[in-house]
């Protein structure tokens, strides 16, 4: 499917990224793939990362972390700039039953346990919420 970035298996390593495992993110600075390790950072809380997607005009993927902590600005950046798969996920990440059965009905499991796996994180966390804004 067009729009979704990177390759699978890239995906699933950005969900152990969100987890927490350093071995992953480790693997993925090293193999051509910060952006992925930095929206893993930011998703998890880190200003750094978020600078840093802006900073390398991963614009998309901060706009992604910002729609996930329910940013309408950066939720219409994303609508804007033509990224509806981010959308879908930034919705499917907050629990959102529409997007959640979207990714169901287009066989795109994977990113329903990536998605619970941020809104789990993101309901058992306290964040900043002062990280730049859109």
């Amino acid at each position: 499917m067009e729009g979704l970035y990177f390759p699978a298996k890239i995906w699933l390593a950005f969900g152990e990224a969100v987890n927490g495992n350093t071995e992953i993110v480790n693997w993925l600075l090293n193999n051509g793939f910060p952006e992925v390790a930095a929206l893993a950072h930011a998703i998890r809380g880190s200003e750094e990362a978020t600078a840093w997607l802006f900073s390398n005009k991963f614009y998309h993927l901060a706009a992604l972390d910002a729609a996930i902590d329910e940013n309408p600005a950066a939720y219409e950046w994303l609508n804007r700039n033509h990224h509806p798969f981010l959308i879908v996920f930034a919705d499917a990440c907050r629990g959102n039953p529409a997007a959640l059965r979207w990714l169901f009905e287009n066989k795109m499991e994977p990113f329903v346990v990536i998605a619970k796996r941020i809104k789990d994180l993101r309901d058992n966390t306290t964040f900043d919420y002062h990280k730049k804004h859109f």
